[in-house]
């Protein structure tokens, strides 16, 4: 499934970079005609948030992620951003996936990222973030259940897709995976290992120019 996620996402990526090189205006995804600024400008400021999504066999994720952020110049954003997420784990009689135990779990916290463009409109993120999250299980086969909060640092990388104009507005997509991959990670599967994280997010300038 992961690999099938990844291949999908990567095919999707090059028809958009073919389509962003042949509509592409000569100022999107830059600052405005004027050129870069320096020190602190309040234009470079930015409002917006994502949703996330995560899925293996036998999980699934989504998230709300409110952030706010920084243009430093052409090429690099920075920012931190909150975290509201629910995932769920369903019940595997086979016990092939799970022992047979459904879980739903609630998380938030948060991080800050940075995006690195390194093409218009092709960047490189990465997200430092510390999650804590409110565990429900019930063991199918004995039907009792219990409760239980657990809390981990995470560190999310990947690449994305992104139309950008400094001090109007954006948008991007991207793909990540938890590097870190510690137990009690929201972006995991049972076993530990890391599921992708899928977000789409938008982004709005405080003050046009």
């Amino acid at each position: 499934m992961t690999r099938k996620v990844v291949i999908a996402f990567c095919l999707w990526m090059v028809c958009l970079a073919g389509m962003a090189q042949e509509h592409m205006p000569n100022r999107t995804y830059t600052y405005s005609d004027e050129g870069p600024e320096t020190g602190f400008s309040k234009q470079n400021l930015f409002l917006g948030g994502s949703l996330g999504l995560g899925f293996g066999s036998y999980s699934f994720n989504v998230g709300v992620n409110p952030e706010i952020g920084y243009s430093l110049n052409r090429w690099l954003d920075v920012g931190a951003v909150v975290n509201f997420n629910y995932s769920s784990i369903r019940a595997d009689p086979n016990f092939i996936y799970n022992p047979d135990v459904s879980s739903k779990q609630f998380t938030y916290g948060g991080g800050v990222f940075g995006r690195a463009y390194v093409l218009p409109f092709l960047f490189l993120t990465a997200q430092p973030e510390f999650n804590w999250t409110s565990i429900t299980e019930k063991d199918m086969t004995s039907g009792e259940s219990f409760k239980l909060n657990a809390n981990a640092p995470s560190l999310l990388l990947g690449v994305g897709y992104g139309r950008r104009v400094v001090g109007e507005s954006g948008f991007y997509i991207a793909l990540m995976f938890d590097a870190i991959s510690n137990k009690n990670s929201p972006y995991n599967d049972v076993y530990g290992h890391p599921l992708p994280v899928l977000r789409a997010g938008f982004d709005f300038y405080l003050h046009h120019r």
